[in-house]
């Protein structure tokens, strides 16, 4: 059963209507998925602010160099949900914006699923669910072997917690004591088959967690301030634990007739007046 905070979240709760960053930040997410005519709208459409607060705010990074050795990293388990990330690499100038263009064309560098490439800021190959927590958790022991002080930063599904490989590496950052690790769940409460409550209930998913060693705190999904907040690195975190943030988030979240819509999970096929009313909704033309 979710508390009180849980269940204020979940009914429109935090700060209210999207920001004209964050609209924009859509945008460019369906500038991509026009271009290609197909691909993971809602997964994509929920991380947004997730990835926003990461990239402007909390991570240490530089597009200029890569490869920084110093750098925080970004991992995306959820691979589906890559447009969100393609969206803030190159807004940040990781890469051109016409490379949004190309997505999913032959030979283009943004597939379906990130394929990693330092030169591009994408830090890992993922999609097949259940990977991106065990290799998060193998970094992170590497970079504290090495004394380095890196976060590392990975981003789960809540259906994807069906893998029981994220809850072996659990384990495994619990008995190292990865302090340097967040884990960050974009809970939109859906999968691709159904809601999670029907396929696999996780909850109560906050004392799984902490029954697995993690520190874990609950967010507003979409609310800048909460997410900078609980993303934060230099607020103390309980020495020798994980960090977990479940951010309760809104599958397609942006576009209403979208939010919460399995058709939307993945969406082929977008009609000139699909397209205006995008528009609308996101406030301002999709293509340059």
């Amino acid at each position: 059963m979710e508390s009180l905070a849980v269940q204020r979240m979940l009914s429109g709760g935090g700060e209210g209507a999207l920001d004209e960053r964050s609209r924009y930040l859509r945008r460019l997410v369906m500038r991509a998925l026009l271009a290609a005519d197909m691909g993971h709208v809602g997964s994509a459409l929920s991380l947004i602010e997730i990835l926003r607060v990461l990239y402007d705010d909390v991570v240490r990074h530089d597009p200029a160099r890569p490869s920084w050795s110093e750098r925080d990293l970004v991992m995306l388990s959820k691979g589906h949900g890559c447009l969100a990330l393609y969206a803030l690499l190159a807004d940040h100038g990781y890469f051109p914006l016409e490379h949004l263009d190309t997505f999913c064309s032959s030979n283009a560098p943004l597939g379906g699923h990130p394929e990693r490439g330092l030169e591009m800021g994408i830090e890992a190959s993922t999609g097949a669910l259940g990977h991106g927590l065990p290799l998060a958790a193998g970094v992170a022991i590497a970079h504290r072997r090495r004394k380095s002080f890196a976060r590392i930063y990975v981003i789960v599904g809540d259906g994807e917690l069906n893998e029981g490989s994220n809850w072996e590496a659990l384990l495994i950052a619990s008995k190292y004591k990865l302090n340097n690790l967040t884990v960050i769940v974009d809970n939109n409460a859906d999968q691709i088959c159904g809601p999670i409550e029907t396929i696999l209930p996780l909850e109560p998913l906050r004392a799984k967690f902490d029954a697995f060693g993690a520190e874990t705190m609950d967010v507003d999904g979409h609310d800048l301030t909460q997410l900078r907040a609980a993303f934060d690195y230099r607020v103390p975190a309980t020495p020798g634990r994980p960090r977990v943030v479940i951010c309760h988030t809104i599958k397609g979240k942006g576009l209403p007739f979208a939010e919460r819509n399995p058709a939307w999970h993945y969406k082929r096929r977008f009609e000139p007046d699909l397209i205006k009313e995008i528009e609308i909704h996101l406030g301002g033309p999709l293509r340059p």
